[in-house]
């Protein structure tokens, strides 16, 4: 490949335009005549999902196997920044063995809910600790010659209408929380590439977005690798170029190849933009390209990482009378629908083709503890049924120790659709009530891509471990940590709340407006409770171990904190020190109560102890000043607080910092951090700095960027009953148990994605036909949908023509 500048000046213009959309579902386009090769891009953030046949953004059809590593959610609660590069470069070296050069992740969204239905593909509620692990994980891929794509680039917190919804933010809130975990691994980790969302972040489609992608990503954060479209995530091809925007994918045929041309020839699109956003593709290709040979891989290796990676993520929460660990020939029994049928990842693009997979019944099996029996005990659907509750009763009454693996069915976390609640299935808290009374030494496994209640329940569990989704070794980590082979190091990595109506969201996520409100402001996750007094059921950070630990000589100042860490119990383990920082006293700048601001993993032997150093960055102290449209330092006393969770005091001091004087407040969540649910319209407009955008849908006909479920009120009957039909398929699956996600991405998508997402079957003109038959127009409609069409094909035929003149071998 020549050099990138001569490269674009040997290109002609359709050849520039078309660089910037894929060629199909998977692989950016070819210019063989000037040796631009393919890029094959996959889905990955826990694992390789290059598809073998019929390709698709969904999962829906087969991939080649690969090690399907614990989830985001699941590595975030090892707080290991070592251990993420390790599972990094394992997928790195997995995607190079396949021919990726691009790995679509890792997901770094903050968890504005626990309800977010892809919150297992996140790392955390906070920014740091999001933000730091991402880092690793892309530090990990990219040393194997393989360019990782942080997303979803921003503001990304529902999935429901997620490629319509408006996030409505204030900018103080959008860059201390939603921007920071991004600005992390921009600057500590050079990503070669990054994921737009599909959503709108104040009114404009995120990848179209200058103030995302050119003022803050570029100019601010130095960024120079490119923006890769969600799948469908594109809008406005020529908006998209002018704001930021590198590659739409998937292929939309070359219907945004001719938008681009036409508004560079009528001067509406300045050909300096267009160069830039094709000198970020090729620069992206090029990196690609400098790998060698593809990387071989080890297995057997990668699922021993993905053991260890699940054992060092599991968070015991409960161990009443030191319950666990288990010793080796403990008579157990095991109970669930989980132990046989594992749940270890999430639904929808993320799903990996596992090299193998561990069942609990398996690893217990060929472990230390004696299995007496395995039973059911539920059925997964949450159908009572008395008899596999008799089964299990009658197996606990047998056993020294129960083992209860309990958790969400898959139907509760996929992409696509969000949580309705936080409770377990009842069949499953009835039946661990029953188990209970049969065998009081009960020991629940909970999988769960996220935060459930657990106050109803709690005082019937002997001990809690919450394994998260822990990938296709997670049954083996878990009989790990069970039997003591590995001592628990895992700390939460989100608040586990005692109900859902205590998060700060609550009766207002998801939106199903058209607009997505922010108005809880920096209050969320820990920074919410801590700062509004308001009770968990786990703090964010908490975990227990089987050993103990204490903290001693605090010494702190602006620069950093070092503390002693001692091994006070009989065991190795680990422990995860946490520095939060607040004012102390008074301040003009509306903050919580603590924000995590470092964090350290320590191991040690029994008795022994550690001197550990953790240095403050410039993000200790700074707020955004929107007034000022920069971040500044508060000057003034600011607390300091060590200790193993959110809510742990076990060290304090104060340390002076110098900065602005007197530095204005800047809003956000001001109206009250009580109640974030009763900020009033007139507090939030002044938070945004901005009046409201309507949030209802209009009533006039549908237009182009319309959820296509507004079908349902559709003036067509046609359409009306075609909705019907759609959403009758959508209810029986989730009544099934297993979510139909292509019905879900129809109904959250809006209809741009008939041209968009059809590889150039279908154009702008046809989507603009098809609104017109919808809106009521039957015939007519019908009529301009079939002549459409065939423009269109004539369209993409010249197009293909005029693209091939000049590469005869290359794209298709």
């Amino acid at each position: 490949m020549k050099d990138t500048a001569a490269l674009v000046a040997e290109l002609s213009l359709i050849e520039k335009a078309a660089l910037l959309s894929g060629e199909n579902t998977w692989q950016t386009r070819t210019i063989e005549r000037l040796g631009i090769d393919p890029v094959w891009m996959s889905d990955g953030p826990h694992g390789v999902r290059k598809q073998v046949g019929s390709a698709d953004h969904l999962g829906l059809n087969g991939s080649e196997p690969a090690t399907c590593f614990p989830t985001a959610a699941t590595v975030a609660c090892s707080w290991d920044e070592d251990l993420a590069t390790e599972i990094g470069s394992a997928l790195g070296r997995e995607a190079s063995s396949q021919g990726v050069g691009v790995l679509l992740g890792p997901g770094l969204n903050i968890k504005r809910s626990p309800l977010g239905g892809r919150n297992f593909e996140y790392f955390s509620e906070d920014p740091e600790l999001a933000g730091r692990l991402a880092a690793a994980y892309v530090r990990g891929i990219q040393s194997e010659g393989v360019a990782a794509t942080p997303k979803h680039f921003a503001v990304n917190s529902q999935e429901l209408r997620r490629m319509v919804s408006d996030s409505v933010i204030d900018e103080r809130t959008l860059r201390e929380i939603y921007l920071t975990a991004f600005e992390i691994v921009v600057r500590e980790a050079e990503p070669w590439a990054i994921m737009s969302s599909y959503n709108l972040v104040g009114g404009v489609y995120a990848h179209e977005n200058p103030h995302l992608l050119t003022e803050i990503l570029r100019e601010e954060w130095g960024f120079d690798g490119a923006v890769i479209s969600d799948w469908g995530g594109g809008n406005d091809a020529v908006a998209a170029v002018a704001a930021g925007g590198s590659i739409e994918m998937p292929s939309p045929g070359f219907d945004s190849t001719r938008a681009i041309v036409e508004a560079v020839e009528s001067g509406r699109l300045d050909v300096a933009e267009l160069d830039a956003r094709v000198t970020e593709v090729l620069t992206l290709v090029r990196r690609v390209q400098e790998r060698v040979t593809a990387a071989v891989v080890d297995v057997d290796a990668h699922h021993v990482l993905a053991r260890r990676a699940a054992a060092e993520s599991a968070v015991l929460l409960r161990n009443e009378g030191d319950l666990l660990p288990l010793d080796a020939g403990t008579r157990v029994a095991l109970i669930g629908d989980f132990v046989r049928r594992p749940r270890y990842q999430g639904a929808g693009s993320s799903l990996v083709n596992p090299t193998r997979l561990s069942t609990l019944a398996d690893a217990v099996a060929d472990g230390p503890l004696e299995v007496i029996g395995i039973a059911d005990g539920f059925r997964r659907d949450g159908t009572a049924d008395e008899r596999l509750v008799a089964e299990a009763v009658a197996l606990a009454t047998r056993a020294e120790v129960v083992v209860l693996a309990l958790g969400l069915p898959e139907i509760a976390e996929s992409e696509g659709l969000d949580r309705s609640t936080l409770t377990l299935p009842e069949v499953q808290t009835s039946l661990l009530r029953e188990v209970h009374r049969a065998n009081s030494r009960t020991v629940v496994v909970l999988s769960a891509g996220g935060a459930v209640e657990t106050a109803p329940w709690i005082g019937t569990a002997g001990a809690l471990v919450h394994a998260h989704l822990g990938g296709q070794a997670g049954a083996e980590g878990l009989l790990d940590v069970l039997t003591g082979a590995v001592n628990p190091g895992g700390r939460l990595a989100e608040t586990a709340p005692v109900a859902l109506a205590d998060t700060p969201t609550a009766g207002r996520f998801p939106s199903t407006n058209r607009t997505a409100e922010y108005r809880e402001g920096l209050f969320i996750g820990y920074r919410y409770y801590e700062s509004a007094g308001v009770a968990t059921s786990f703090p964010f950070g908490f975990g227990l171990s089987y050993t103990t630990f204490a903290l001693s000589d605090l010494t702190a100042d602006r620069d950093g904190v070092s503390v002693t860490v001692t091994n006070t119990g009989t065991r190795a383990g680990s422990e995860v020190v946490q520095v939060y920082v607040g004012r102390a006293g008074g301040s003009r700048v509306v903050r919580p109560a603590k924000e995590l601001k470092a964090f350290a993993k320590v191991h040690l032997e029994p008795g022994a102890s550690a001197r550990v150093s953790l240095p403050f960055g410039e993000r200790a102290f700074r707020h955004f000043d929107v007034a000022a449209d920069a971040w500044q330092v508060e000057a003034g006393s600011y607390r300091i607080t060590v200790g193993r969770h959110a809510q742990d005091d076990a060290l304090t001091t104060e340390v002076e910092v110098p900065g602005m004087q007197g530095a204005a407040d800047s809003p956000a969540g001001s109206a009250g951090v009580a109640r974030t649910d009763a900020v009033s319209d007139a507090a939030f407009e002044r938070m945004l700095g901005r009046p409201l955008p309507d949030a209802q849908w209009g009533t006039g006909p549908l237009g182009f960027n319309d959820p296509i479920d507004r079908l349902a009120v559709a003036r067509n009957p046609l359409a009306r009953a075609a909705f019907r039909m759609l959403d009758k398929r959508r209810r029986k699956a989730e009544a099934a148990g297993t979510p139909d996600l292509n019905i879900l991405f129809i109904f959250n998508g809006p209809f741009r994605v008939i041209s968009k997402m059809s590889g150039g079957l279908a154009t702008r003109d046809v989507t603009d036909a098809v609104l017109s038959l919808v809106n009521g127009r039957t015939l007519p409609g019908l009529g301009r949908v079939i002549a459409a069409y065939f423009r269109g094909r004539r369209a993409e035929k010249r197009s293909r023509a005029a693209f091939r003149a000049q590469n005869p071998d290359g794209s298709k």
